[in-house]
C-alpha cells in the first residue's frame, strides 16, 4: 500500500495523475452536460433525479481533483484556467446532446454508468491509498445512477416501432462508438496496473462492460454495433483530441469565472471540512 504523496517514486506519481485526471475529467464534464436538462426534463421528478446525479458527478470530480491538488496542483490550473485540450475525459461525456431528446441523455447515462460502476469496483482494492479511501462514497452512489438511466430506457424502448424506440436506437447509434473511448489507453496504462492502482486492465474492463451492455440492449429490440467493427471516433478524447462541442461547453462554464478577474473561486465548507 502506498500510503499517499510522499511514499510515490516518480513513476507512480504519474501513474496516479493520469488516473485520477481520467477520472475527474470524465465525472466533471458529464455532470456539466447533464446541467443542461434543468427544467427541460420531460417530468418534475426526471428533472430533479438527474440534478441528483449531476450533483454526485460533481461530487466525485471534486474527490478526485482534491487528490490532484494533494500532489501539488492548484484547483485553478485543475478546471478553470487550464488548457481545455489537455483535459483527457471521454468524448461520451462531451458532446452536446441531441435538442430536445431524452433518449440522448438515458442512452448516455446507462453506457457510462455501467462502465463507472466496473471502474470504481477494479479501484476498490487499489494501492494507492488515498484513492481507497474515497472509492467507496462513488461506488455507492452510482447504482443509483445506472437504475435511473434503466428504468426510462426500459419505458422509452419497450415498443419496437415508435418514436420513443427510434430515438433510444439513434442514440445507441451515435453514442456507443464514442462510448468505447473510455476504454482507450493512455500512455501510462501499463504503470498503472503494474503498481496495483487499478486491479483491472482497461481491456478487461471493456470485454465486462460489453458482457453487460449488449446483452440489455438487445433485449430491448435494439440493434447494438458490433464492437470489433464500430469506427472509433476520429478523435477520443483520452489523447486530448476532442470535438468543437467541447471547447464550446468548456468556455460556457469558464465564462463566469473569466468575467470575475479568475480570482480564486469560492468554495462552501462545513465548520469541521
Amino acid at each position: 500500500m502506498i500510503d499517499g504523496p510522499g511514499d510515490l517514486a516518480d513513476r507512480e506519481r504519474e501513474a496516479v495523475e493520469e488516473l485520477l485526471f481520467r477520472l475527474a475529467d470524465d465525472e466533471f464534464v458529464l455532470a456539466e452536460r447533464y446541467t443542461e436538462w434543468q427544467i427541460y426534463a420531460p417530468t418534475l421528478e426526471s428533472d430533479l433525479a438527474l440534478a441528483n446525479v449531476a450533483q454526485d458527478e460533481y461530487g466525485h470530480a471534486r474527490l478526485w481533483y482534491d487528490l490532484l491538488q494533494e500532489l501539488g496542483y492548484a484547483e485553478a490550473d485543475l478546471i478553470w484556467e487550464r488548457d481545455p485540450a489537455t483535459w483527457t475525459h471521454s468524448t461520451l461525456a462531451e458532446l452536446a446532446f441531441e435538442e430536445g431528446d431524452w433518449a440522448d441523455a438515458m442512452v448516455r447515462s446507462y453506457l457510462y454508468d455501467v462502465a463507472e460502476r466496473l471502474r470504481l469496483e477494479a479501484l476498490v482494492d487499489t494501492s494507492y491509498a488515498p484513492i481507497a479511501d474515497r472509492v467507496g462514497k462513488a461506488l455507492a452512489e452510482e447504482g443509483y445512477h445506472r437504475e435511473h438511466a434503466q428504468s426510462w430506457l426500459d419505458r422509452l424502448a419497450v415498443e419496437p416501432g415508435s418514436e420513443s424506440h427510434d430515438r433510444v436506437r439513434a442514440a445507441v447509434e451515435r453514442l456507443f462508438p464514442h462510448a468505447l473511448t473510455l476504454f482507450e489507453p493512455g500512455p501510462r496504462e501499463d504503470a498503472i496496473v503494474e503498481f496495483g492502482l487499478r486491479t483491472e486492465t482497461l481491456s478487461d474492463l471493456r470485454t465486462a462492460w460489453l458482457e453487460t451492455v449488449i446483452p440489455y440492449l438487445e433485449a430491448l429490440d435494439l440493434d447494438v454495433p458490433d464492437p470489433d467493427d464500430a469506427s472509433l471516433p476520429t478523435v477520443r478524447g483520452r489523447d486530448g483530441s476532442h470535438t468543437d462541442d467541447w471547447f464550446d461547453l468548456f468556455e460556457s462554464f469558464t465564462a463566469t469565472y473569466d468575467e470575475l478577474g479568475r480570482r480564486e473561486p469560492a468554495r462552501l465548507r462545513g465548520e469541521n471540512a
